[in-house]
């Protein structure tokens, strides 16, 4: 998820079609996080996306079959750039179990905050954007699921869910609401959400 897409050179030092191609896509992903951050995902249009982007409607459809698949794009790429930042962040703390949570929450969090018009697609637009994009969500918050109770800390699938649950909607709602002013800040909440699951799973 960069920030700026780099200009691309015109003429005989122009890059190769798939270059060209894969560039203006980032820049339309770029432009729909955006559009949909500021005017919700309901509300935002093809035409919208493309105007962001400094690119023609038609070049919006050579793309995405509609506001939708811009979405889904979207979505699947904001969701492998948070869920791998999250395993760095844990991998980088070692073996200590307690260590590898507060590490992989932080790298969430910290994701959260430095990219902040994806991380709306990824928590709040994304839900009323259909059930091909309710199914993607769902398979991602398993993908976490899955990554917290492989720590052993929880005594069954459902409550390491059921915490991604709650960090998901503290997370969503710092979105909506800017409370707290920094995502980061939500670190001790969830640090003391996951401690009283680990005792009561002991």
């Amino acid at each position: 998820m960069e920030d700026r897409a780099p200009a691309v050179p015109r003429g005989r030092h122009a890059p190769p079609l798939e270059v060209r191609r894969r560039r203006q896509r980032e820049r339309l992903l770029r432009a729909a996080a955006t559009v949909f951050a500021r005017g919700g995902y309901a509300d935002a249009s093809a035409e919208a996306i493309a105007r962001e982007a400094g690119m023609s409607k038609a070049t919006f459809y050579e793309h995405f079959k509609g506001k939708e698949a811009c979405l889904l794009a979207l979505w699947d790429q904001a969701a492998s750039f948070v869920l791998t930042a999250s395993r760095q962040g844990a991998d980088s703390a070692g073996t200590d179990r307690q260590q590898r949570l507060r590490s992989g929450i932080a790298a969430f969090l910290t994701v959260i905050a430095e990219y902040p018009d994806q991380s709306r697609t990824l928590l709040v637009e994304v839900i009323g954007a259909g059930p091909e994009a309710a199914s993607r969500r769902d398979a991602v918050f398993q993908s976490f699921a899955d990554m917290l109770y492989a720590t052993g800390s929880f005594q069954t699938f459902h409550d390491a869910f059921g915490v991604i649950g709650a960090i998901a909607e503290l997370a969503s709602r710092q979105i909506r609401l800017g409370d707290p002013e920094d995502p980061r800040d939500l670190e001790p909440v969830v640090m003391r959400l996951l401690s009283g699951s680990l005792s009561a799973a002991v």
